[in-house]
């Protein structure tokens, strides 16, 4: 008999266009050869140039559905993305505190383009809830300052933010560099187990990506679920968002996706 896959859940926005969100996370999670299940946090008006509306789940439809999946599927691994308001921050927090399998959390509550994605003081409702559970936290720069109360701007600023960021209960942080003063792009900083790494990509083709951050969180989910360890896991899915930028075509007028359908070297 076939061994079926392992399950890697995410929980997230929707957005149309594809390149971030849910679909994209679907995507990337069923390119590393895992089988994706999917919760809906909010839904949004986008396309490749902006998001233009963004339209919250109510918590209890969010908390029904992970109830739902949860009583008759059994992920190996999950990821969170956008959740939209502080009470559905809450309500995955409680989530997170019961389920046995790791969480890679993704705190996207601004767009690169649009209006924002969540409302009310979410950063505290992270920090309370969503951080003392998860296995790996992925902030870029902007998000790690706002949770750490302080400018991200240099490698030494993203080190410091890592340890305020971890004081509040993620195993692992991993600090996405972007544009960081004095490092080259795509260079992040992880901290894990007390250990401070600094990572560097392989060389990224210039150009507006869309949506890289979930096609990242989503391919270390994947990974975890298959029993790779989280810095293997980072260090590889690192690898094939590289390979996927490096072959990224539009698909409209905009920012382009990450290749989702881009091959992995090795399955992980």
């Amino acid at each position: 008999m076939k061994t079926a896959p392992p399950i890697v859940l995410t929980v997230a926005g929707s957005d149309p266009s594809g390149g971030a969100g849910l679909q994209a996370d679907l995507k990337t999670i069923h390119q590393h050869g895992a089988y994706g299940a999917a919760v809906p946090t909010l839904i949004t008006v986008q396309d490749s140039v902006e998001v233009g509306r963004v339209e919250l789940l109510p918590v209890d439809l969010v908390r029904a559905q992970l109830s739902a999946l949860l009583s008759d599927l059994a992920p190996a691994a999950a990821k969170a993305g956008a959740l939209g308001s502080p009470e559905t921050v809450r309500a995955l927090g409680a989530v997170m505190e019961e389920t046995p399998f790791s969480w890679v959390v993704d705190p996207v509550w601004l767009p690169s383009r649009g209006v924002p994605l969540s409302t009310g003081d979410t950063i505290a409702a992270y920090k309370d809830a969503v951080l003392p559970h998860a296995a790996l936290l992925t902030p870029n720069a902007s998000e790690a300052g706002a949770l750490a109360e302080m400018p991200v701007r240099t490698l030494d600023d993203a080190r410091a933010a890592a340890e305020r960021i971890a004081a509040f209960g993620a195993e692992a942080v991993l600090i996405k560099g972007g544009h960081l003063e004095g490092a080259d792009r795509g260079t992040d900083v992880l901290l894990h187990r007390g250990e401070l790494d600094v990572l560097k990509a392989d060389a990224i083709v210039p150009g507006r990506f869309h949506g890289t951050g979930c096609a990242l969180s989503a391919a270390i989910a994947s990974r975890i679920a298959f029993g790779v360890r989280l810095a293997a896991a980072v260090e590889g899915a690192k690898a094939w968002l590289a390979g996927a930028l490096a072959h990224a075509f539009p698909v409209g007028r905009g920012a382009k996706p990450a290749n989702h359908l881009w091959p992995l070297d090795e399955k992980p």
